[in-house]
């Protein structure tokens, strides 16, 4: 089964294979599906254990196309020749690639039409696997969404359409990607209007000085740990945009020796500079602040470890920590 459209109702004569697999791209599927373009497989990350039980976990990508009952591939190794004879036999005339791993040529040339990506930034700028998180890291006020066609370099392919939006003071990375999201859909829908009626123009993207590019690498847990030898309003930055996921984090010492560690969501910039970077100040009752090398900053939502999400005067008031 191909989907749950008739033919009339098909957004486009074009047979897409879709690639992705985390929830960003899930939710992009979704609505490639209901707005009817035709996809006849989607390619994923192979299930893998986690959590405690270390249990298997299917992607988000897969979850979607089960539920549509679209053909599911998850190869291992994307140059074997049994998953290019799969690819081979779905006959896609495009391919489309949402937040996947970098492809080889066997596989992106394969569709008379070429293969096109969704990146969630205004390229040549945050290419990388987090560029949601790191525009707001490092205090950005717009971003975007730019489709380009798949070259053998990661996210240098030349340019179809670029959408830009703005990033709010408050914008976290999971507002961000929230609002990104029916941005990307109508994006993509645009891209393979415009392939499939010839009207496509990519242009190769702009060449920029090394020394100017900023980078969206991968993020990893060591990463996440806030550093108060900073300016509060990069340690605010920082913050938002691990929120929700992966979410930075401190630790500090109770009153008892205790070394605790929390995971902090939200903060904001005190009036007050009266700590030294790294040392934590509270009334036991409402405020938890901490100090930086410029404003102290007042910490809002935090979770402590085996704990849920919460605000910081409900925690100290199980936890008279100073």
């Amino acid at each position: 089964m191909e989907g749950n459209f008739k033919q009339e109702e098909k957004f486009s004569q074009l047979r897409v294979v879709f690639m992705g697999t985390p929830e960003f791209s899930a939710k992009i599927l979704q609505k490639m599906i209901e707005a009817g373009v035709n996809i006849v497989g989607v390619v994923t990350a192979p299930d893998k254990p986690a959590g405690r039980g270390q249990k298997l976990k299917q992607s988000d990508v897969k979850l979607m196309a089960m539920n549509y009952g679209i053909k599911v591939l998850q190869p291992e190794k994307l140059k074997s020749s049994e998953f290019i004879d799969e690819l081979k036999s779905l006959s896609a005339d495009l391919q489309v690639v949402v937040a996947f791993r970098m492809l080889p040529e066997v596989v992106w040339n394969l569709p008379l039409k070429g293969a096109f990506n969704l990146h969630a930034s205004l390229l040549p700028q945050y290419r990388g696997a987090a560029p949601i998180n790191h525009v707001i890291i490092n205090g950005e006020k717009e971003t975007g969404l730019t489709t380009f066609f798949l070259n053998n370099e990661i996210d240098m392919g030349n340019i179809i359409f670029s959408e830009k939006i703005d990033i709010t003071p408050e914008e976290t990375a999971g507002t961000l990607h929230d609002k990104l999201i029916p941005l990307g859909v109508e994006l993509i829908l645009k891209t393979i209007k415009s392939i499939e009626n010839g009207t496509v123009k990519p242009i190769p993207q702009p060449n920029i000085p090394v020394s100017e590019l900023k980078k969206a690498p991968k993020i990893f847990k060591e990463d996440c740990r806030i550093d108060w030898n900073l300016p509060s309003e990069a340690i605010i930055n920082k913050i938002r945009g691990l929120n929700p996921f992966p979410t930075a984090f401190c630790e500090f010492t109770d009153s008892k020796g205790n070394i605790k560690r929390i995971k902090v969501f939200l903060a904001q910039k005190s009036d007050t500079h009266d700590l030294t970077p790294g040392d934590f100040f509270s009334d036991g009752k409402k405020f938890l602040k901490v100090g930086t090398i410029s404003n102290d900053i007042e910490l809002v939502e935090i979770q402590p470890e085996g704990k849920k999400r919460m605000k910081v005067d409900e925690y100290l008031r199980g936890n008279p920590i100073f």
